[in-house]
């Protein structure tokens, strides 16, 4: 597998060479080992917790141990700069990815054989199941910043967000259905199973060529590792265009994380059935999304990854008024078909493009470091929304709920324009010389 995807300078980017390249169908490969692991710890356990006759409570706690992926940035610094003593031959980015790979393939075995009656030792794997699971993404982000330069980055975000939906839909409805014939020990054994593919392929893949410098002491390497990441960024962009950057990354997403927390509310208050919400929005909606992706590699391949992150920001906050018109027509399928597709495919444009430009801030020294800690603030402030969409709702109604999601593009898009004189001039055929 090549470690560089690169266009000559005097001619356009081919958008085809960057969807055939073989790294960006081995991202696809990551992408289902990154996807397959997240429900098992969260929503799919959920089930299985509560068909045992496991407390609400303890359910919803239990559950949550997915909250290692928002906090991975905590242990990134190890994925930079501490090579695995037991497999330092296959280097430092496959030797770590090698290593969560196979912890979550034993701990999905572990959660299979102790079953929940077990309670406080099965706590423990699915644990384990949550902190290989994320460690694993920590190993991925890396690994596809340093085999392409970032105008292939949108190709490679692509083939991983397909290769993700297609690991979410085995371990959530397929796994959902399975249960309903056997037992949910043996799904969990075939979910380790599929880990075998994905293992496979970090076996045979290509370690990325980047020289790092080697630490002359154990105080040195500790600053290197967690300190220099951070001030790394500020010394590099300077303390205004840093700041600056930082506060667009936190805003950016804002009209498309708001409706996350108040969907499946909003959804049941216009009338639609559970079956319904499911069909339209995790069957046919993911697909979309899945289309929507592939546009946005395309078009970061053409146009870069500034340009196309500004188009995909304003379509996605817009994607929010089709939900006015379910207000209008309660449960007309036609309607929430539309802005399903609307919303979906604005998310899924969105997703490479942001992914291409926070590839392209970090330096590859510190590569997991960095991108674990930016990745975390862009999905911050998300988090943060849910603890107050519903009260604002009550205040202001869903109409002028969806109303304020789409306003607030406005402060990010006048940080899009300040920021132009600095990223508005990358360009797919010059990003490919770049070295951050």
């Amino acid at each position: 597998m090549p470690t560089e995807v690169s266009v000559p300078a005097t001619r356009k980017p081919s958008v085809w060479r960057s969807f055939t390249e073989p790294s960006a169908w081995t991202m696809c490969l990551l992408g289902f080992s990154s996807g397959l692991p997240f429900l098992l710890v969260s929503v799919t356990l959920s089930l299985w917790l509560k068909e045992n006759g496991i407390a609400l409570k303890s359910v919803t706690m239990i559950a949550s141990a997915g909250m290692s992926y928002a906090l991975k940035f905590l242990w990134a610094p190890l994925l930079d700069h501490w090579r695995l003593p037991l497999f330092t031959r296959l280097g430092l980015r496959r030797g770590w990815l090698l290593f969560a790979q196979i912890g979550v393939l034993c701990g999905l075995l572990l959660m299979a054989s102790l079953t929940p009656q077990e309670l406080k030792p099965f706590v423990l794997a699915t644990l384990l199941v949550a902190f290989m699971g994320a460690t694993q993404d920590i190993a991925i982000d890396a690994y596809r910043i340093e085999i392409a330069p970032p105008s292939a980055q949108g190709a490679l975000v692509a083939t991983y967000a397909l290769g993700y939906r297609l690991g979410l839909l085995l371990s959530g409805a397929v796994a959902l259905i399975l249960a309903d014939h056997i037992a949910w020990s043996w799904i969990y054994v075939a979910m380790a199973a599929a880990m075998v593919v994905p293992i496979v392929t970090t076996l045979l893949m290509r370690e990325p060529v980047v020289i790092r410098s080697t630490p002359p002491s154990w105080r040195m390497a500790m600053r290197e590792s967690v300190i220099d990441p951070f001030a790394d960024f500020f010394r590099r962009y300077g303390w205004p265009i840093a700041g600056l950057t930082l506060l667009f990354i936190l805003l950016f997403k804002l009209p498309e994380q708001s409706i996350g927390t108040i969907f499946n509310p909003f959804m049941r208050d216009m009338g639609f059935s559970k079956t319904e919400i499911g069909a339209v929005t995790k069957i046919y909606g993911v697909w979309i999304g899945i289309t929507g992706a592939f546009v946005g590699g395309a078009a970061v391949a053409r146009w870069g990854a500034w340009r196309t992150l500004g188009v995909a920001i304003v379509l996605g906050a817009c994607s929010n008024l089709l939900y006015l018109m379910l207000l209008q027509q309660r449960g007309s399928l036609a309607i929430l078909t539309l802005a399903i597709s609307g919303q979906n495919f604005a998310e899924g444009l969105l997703g490479p493009p942001t992914v291409a430009f926070l590839s392209l801030l970090v330096n590859r020294q510190h590569t997991a470091t960095q991108y674990a800690l930016l990745s975390s603030l862009v999905n911050l402030p998300g988090k943060v929304l849910g603890f107050f969409a519903g009260g604002l709702v009550a205040v202001m109604g869903y109409g002028g709920y969806f109303a304020i999601t789409v306003i607030s593009m406005l402060p990010a898009m006048l940080l899009f324009v300040a920021l132009w004189p600095r990223f508005g001039r990358d360009r797919p055929d010059t990003e490919a010389a770049s070295d951050n």
